[in-house]
Order: C-alpha cells, then structure tokens, then sequence
C-alpha cells in the first residue's frame, strides 16, 4: 500500500478532485498557503498496482508532470472504499504486484550506488573472494558474494532502457564495465602480494587444482540458467517492491567468483588457463541484462510520454537482440565445454578400463591421472596410470599397448584441432600387505603400504619402477 501526496496547481482543484472522486479514492484536502503556484495539497492511499495508473489519470485531468509527488509505504488502510479499491485493482493482471514507473525509476537509481561506494565495495568482494578461492572455502566465497554492489548497476541498465531514461542507462552501464575489471584487477593485485610475498607459496598447477578455483575452469552450459535466473529474479523484485538482498547474493554469485578466477590466473601468470572463467564473466554479464530487461519490458514499464515510446521500443528490441545474440554465440562455446567435458570423463573411464584390461590378477590399478590441453574443447595429452604388485612379482610392462588402444579414444570434439597424441608413464610401485607370508601369526590389521620411487633404499617394500611410451 501507498500513501500519495501531490500538489494541485492553481486552476486544477476540480479536475484533479473530480478525477479522484471517480476513481472511487478517498483523499484528505489541505490548503496550500505558500504563495507559489499551488494551491492545495492532496493526499490519499492506493494500492501498490494502482499508484501508476491513477497518477496517469491525474496527469490528464492537469496534474503537472514536474509538480512535486510524494509516495510513501503506508502500513494498514482501514477503510470499506480501499477495500474496493484494492479487490479493483487485484483483478487487473496488467498492473498486479507491480510498482508504478516512478517508484521502479527511484529504487533503481537508489540500488546503483556512488562511485566511491561502488569501487570500494567492489575491490573489498573481489579480495574476500580470492581468499575465500585460495583458502578452498565456500563460506567465504559466500561472504564475498554478499557485500558486492553489483545488482544495482544491472537493474539501472535495464530500467534506463525500458523508460528511456539515457543518464539512468549510461550511469548502469559504466558501472557495469568498471565493476568487472575492478573486480579482476583487485583480485589479481591481491593474488600476487600472496604469490610473491609467499604467503601462498603454490605453483599454477596447484593453484589450478583447488577445489573451488578448479570448478571455475571450465564452466558448462549449466551456468547460463543461473545468471537468467539471476537476473529474472533482480527484475522481478525490483518491479514488485519486494527486498532485492538475497537476490543481490545470487546475482553476485554469478559473477564474483568467476572473476576473482580470472585474477588468479593473471597474478600466476596463466590468461590461457582461466579463458573459460573470463568467458563465464561475461556470458553472466549479458544474461543478467538480457533477463532483466526482457522481465521489465514484459511487465509493462514504458516512458511517461507518448512520444518517447517508439524510441524505446526501437531501443529496448535492439537491445534485447543484440544480447541475445551474444549469449547465443557464448551459449555454443559453452555446449561445447559440456560435450567435451562429457568426452573428457568417457576418455579418463576408457584410459582406466583398458589398464585393467592389461594388468594381470594380482596387480592393481591405483591412479590414473589424464593432462589435458586447448579451450574450449579440451584435448588429452598426457595419461599418467599407477599400477600396484605384490613383493616379488615383475609386473608386465604395458605402457606401449595402453598407448596404442587409448589413441582411438582420443578423439578431438567435434574434429575440431585434429585428432591429440596420447603420451603414455605406467608407474609400478611395490603394495606390501600386511597378514601376508612370512609375517606373524598375531599379525593385526590389514594396513597396505605403497612406496614409490622415491622410497629408501632399504624399506622393505622395493621401489618403484616407471615406464614411458612415447606419444603416439
């Protein structure tokens, strides 16, 4: 509910009064005393639906467009007439659970904050969430996510262009483009005072192996349902009145993580490597505007003057097309991730089943660990199978026929880049278990130990042997 207050100018008392009294609104009448070119002031509750629609009626029974109007939130309405209203209005599905233009137009100008605020905020997000990737924490990445400004400056992009408003559009936009590569920049600072001071003293590869920085390297088509969502979601709060907290955390978990990522990978000195967590970044970047805008234009919002509507359709259907488009493009890249990662999996099953197909009885497969290369359509390189047998046994070497049955699997997506050569190092590391011969009857447990190249000399166990066969 909403309580309005608007100023009559002089002339206008009747036709404004008349308007309200047809609409069946009651209103409180007071005298404007101040000399200026008002003559009263009128206040009357609506509901939420019914702000927009009535102040247009206004507008035409003379109510300036510049003339001050005042909506505040109004908590209970006891009153038989408001009633009516509201069951009026409830039954208009173009204007239910709506705010009206101006109010949509004020929260969105609101939601984008100050430059200072916004850099600030926004450098603070992007550290949090770096340390949060590093430290493989999902509470504070989460955390990170909480604190960033980064719904504003998408929902005022939207409205600016649904109303029209170019300075509400342009202000979104910059703050949309200096966000992002604030966010990469100060994650990428960040990241190297902890690489170069030491205080994460890993190398790229491990770096890239974290759990949480590594989910991010490779993102699939999955992750475009959960920016529209995002941005369906920013839309749809925005224009109801409701509290856009919570989804400012969704739409910050689309795109802060993902850019913290591509920080990393600067300050270690791999761009290539974190290429699909730049391409997340911007396909979130566009679907959160996409969504937001379509959700906008879909319920209704359009400029205040009928001359400015054709300008804003043209503007908002080309808008809508041409981030369609882009998303489409990005979309393709990213099925292509998933059928590769896809491939990927079947080729890491192939590369296991067939080293058990090789080995005898009494050895065991332990490891099998595939190297991957290219973006986005990931090609085996190298397999790397770790083999286990008992004491005493030579096992069989097998790294030239697992090499020349893995070569058909290797096939690159889509024959794109050709088919990869597949390097092939079987590792045989000596299992002893113990409760086996030549131990003790009371022996307890059944612990197996597994030493590799670089056991001591005399451990019981005897080291491990490695076999390489060249690519093929």
């Amino acid at each position: 509910m909403r309580l309005v207050q608007v100023m009559v100018p002089a002339g206008k008392r009747e036709s404004v009064l008349s308007a309200l009294d047809e609409e069946g609104i009651d209103y409180v009448l007071s005298d404007e005393t101040s000399g200026r070119d008002y003559i009263a002031v009128v206040s009357f509750p609506l509901p939420t639906e019914a702000v927009e629609p009535v102040l247009e009626r206004l507008r035409e029974a003379g109510l300036e467009r510049d003339a001050y109007t005042v909506v505040l939130d109004a908590e209970t309405v006891v009153s038989k007439r408001f009633e009516q209203l509201e069951e009026r209005y409830a039954a208009d599905e173009e204007s239910h659970d709506r705010i009206a233009r101006e109010e949509l137009v004020t929260r969105a100008e609101e939601m984008a904050p100050t430059w200072v605020t916004f850099v600030v905020m926004t450098a603070i997000s992007a550290v949090v969430a770096t340390a949060g990737l590093l430290l493989d924490s999902p509470a504070v990445v989460v955390g990170s996510m909480v604190i960033a400004p980064l719904i504003g400056p998408a929902m005022a992009t939207s409205v600016g262009t649904v109303v029209d408003d170019p300075e509400l559009f342009r202000r979104g936009v910059k703050l949309q483009v200096v966000g992002g590569l604030l966010a990469v920049g100060s994650a990428a600072l960040f990241a190297l005072v902890l690489r170069y001071g030491r205080i994460v003293p890993f190398s790229a590869q491990e770096v890239f192996a974290i759990q949480e920085v590594r989910e991010r390297l490779a993102p699939d088509v999955l992750s475009l349902p959960i920016a529209l969502g995002a941005g369906v979601a920013g839309a749809l709060s925005l224009s109801s009145g409701v509290s856009s907290a919570l989804v400012g955390v969704m739409i910050a978990a689309a795109l802060v993580p993902p850019t913290a990522v591509v920080g990393i990978g600067l300050a270690w000195g791999a761009p290539l490597t974190v290429a699909g967590a730049a391409l997340l970044v911007v396909v979130n970047f566009l679907s959160i505007n996409f969504a937001a805008l379509a959700v906008l234009w879909y319920r209704g919002y359009r400029p205040d003057s009928f001359f400015k509507l054709g300008q804003a359709r043209t503007a908002t259907l080309k808008r809508i097309a041409v981030l369609g488009v882009a998303i489409l493009l990005a979309t393709t890249v990213l099925a292509g991730v998933t059928v590769a990662s896809y491939q990927s999996a079947q080729f890491e099953d192939a590369a296991r089943d067939e080293a058990v197909a090789l080995t005898a009885d009494e050895l065991t497969v332990v490891d099998v660990d595939v190297e991957y290369r290219g973006f986005p359509f990931r090609q085996p390189t190298h397999v790397t199978v770790t083999v286990g047998h008992p004491p005493g046994v030579d096992p069989p070497r097998i790294a030239d026929e697992l090499a020349a049955r893995l070569q058909d699997d290797a096939k690159a997506p889509f024959g794109i880049g050709g088919d990869a050569t597949v390097g092939v190092t079987v590792r045989y590391v000596t299992i002893e278990s113990a409760g086996t011969a030549g131990a003790s009857p009371d022996t307890d447990g059944a612990a197996s130990v597994a030493v590799d190249a670089d056991a001591a000399a005399d451990t019981a166990a005897a080291a491990a042997v490695t076999q390489t066969a060249p690519s093929v």
